[in-house]
């Protein structure tokens, strides 16, 4: 991964949205770490991710019979902000 300070990234932005395309970029300030910049599909990616995991902890506590069908997916929507 690539590392820019702050200013860098400011002065040549393109540069980073060029790059940020091929990896994720960390943004440094006073040389400390604050951001990770990523591309809309490696942050695509990441939320698909993180859907599949909350759908596994649905559909394993359902298993379980620790909520019903209708708590589950209820749970699921309020999660993942889903829209009928």
């Amino acid at each position: 991964m690539k590392a820019l300070n702050a200013k860098q990234a400011q002065i040549d932005f393109q540069f980073l949205l060029n790059t940020v395309q091929q990896e994720p970029i960390l943004i440094q300030q006073r040389g400390k770490p604050v951001a990770v910049v990523i591309s809309l599909a490696g942050f695509e990616q990441l939320q698909a991710l993180e859907d599949s995991y909350w759908i596994a902890q649905a559909q394993q506590a359902l298993q379980e019979g620790l909520i019903g069908t209708r708590a589950s997916e209820q749970l699921l929507k309020e999660l993942l902000n889903a829209k009928d």
